[in-house]
């Protein structure tokens, strides 16, 4: 059966009544595949999302759907009442015979969404506001599961953010240089070992475990196409146990810098200051009075952290021959790794004043 033929097949086994029109591939998703199912109820259109989990990358995928049920049931139950509520949180559509997701004759696990009407992504940041909305719309959503109730959710990936132990696979794919390429990476190889100490600093500073999203990129926050402000937060497959600072220092990483994730001229790659101070704001604005006076502190840390570990994680692809990343074009991942160290350089040189901003905002 083609990919297609497997979606129509798919989204008939969710409890959907209405008459059925069509599925469609959708978005610009890169882990699992997509699509948007049309239906009709009474003339009207309603739409679904449906996807196929990746279970190369989610190697437990009903682990990563208990999570996924037990998260936006608790959220649904925080934001009841308010208006418009079924627009604030993903809401999961049943099987017909009962769990919230369909395993297939070949194995593909899939799940159906109600689609979100009136609400946009965006790959890239356009404005500070919605960098401001983003960061609100992240922090309100980790403070709403803060009352997440035991037991602690699954790990879907295990020391996905544990910056220490992807440094010592680092200096594992240095040491063994499998693809002969260290030679061509001598600056970026002395550029991390020379920064060592910063893969340590978060997971050191005894800051407190919570519910995170580990994903915050721009587009998985829904932004209203009148209002602007960030609606849903979306594409809950890392969300697990972690620290609240992993989630703040990804949006630094992938909102603050004007230039493409493999920009090949550095020149354009910086942190802007705007950018850095709209997500600060956004973030303390519904997040301000949950955080500690510890994780206020290692905020303008959470960038570099973030930023250092991608950068490695890019870096130890490219020696290890490509085996992770996907790649277009020779030294791709080490293009990566450039931007990705070359940013961790421009947050070095704007610390004092970041700190400055952060000391000064009330929440």
């Amino acid at each position: 059966m083609s990919n297609h033929s497997n979606a129509i097949d798919a989204i008939r086994q969710f409890e959907i009544d209405d008459d059925f029109v069509n599925v469609t591939a959708y978005g610009s998703g890169h882990i699992n595949d997509t699509y948007r199912a049309v239906f009709y109820q009474a003339g009207l259109p309603k739409r679904f999302i449906l996807q196929r989990i990746n279970r190369a990358i989610f190697k437990d995928p009903a682990a990563m759907m208990k999570n996924i049920e037990r998260v936006t049931g608790h959220l649904a139950t925080q934001v009841a009442g308010e208006p418009e509520c079924e627009r604030h949180v993903l809401t999961l559509i049943p099987t017909r015979s009962g769990p919230a997701w369909h395993v297939d004759e070949d194995g593909e696990y899939w799940r159906t969404y109600r689609f979100i009407e009136k609400a946009s992504t965006y790959d890239a940041v356009e404005s500070t506001d919605q960098a401001f909305q983003a960061a609100r719309a992240f922090g309100r959503f980790q403070t709403l599961l803060g009352g997440l109730p035991e037991p602690r959710l699954h790990d879907t990936i295990p020391d996905f953010h544990n910056t220490p132990k992807r440094f010592q696979v680092l200096q594992q794919a240095i040491n063994l240089d499998v693809a002969g390429r260290a030679i061509f990476a001598k600056p970026e190889i002395d550029f991390a070992l020379a920064h060592e100490s910063v893969a340590g600093v978060l997971l050191n500073a005894g800051l407190p475990e919570r519910v995170t999203h580990n994903d915050t990129k721009l587009n998985n926050v829904m932004l209203d196409d009148v209002t602007g402000e960030g609606v849903c937060v979306i594409d809950l497959d890392t969300v697990m146990p972690g620290l609240a600072l992993y989630d703040f220092g990804d949006m630094v990483r992938t909102t603050t810098g004007p230039a493409k994730e493999d920009e090949q001229d550095l020149s354009k790659v910086t942190l802007q200051f705007p950018m850095f101070e709209a997500l600060v704001r956004g973030y303390l604005r519904s997040a301000g009075g949950f955080l500690t006076d510890a994780e206020k502190d290692y905020l303008v840390y959470a960038g570099k952290v973030i930023t250092f570990e991608q950068g490695i994680r890019f870096l130890t692809d490219y020696l290890a021959g490509d085996t992770y990343y996907k790649v277009h074009r020779d030294g791709h991942n080490l293009d990566r790794c450039r931007t990705q160290f070359k940013l961790v350089e421009s947050i070095e040189q704007q610390e004092e004043p970041m700190a400055r901003l952060v000391r000064s905002i009330e929440p």
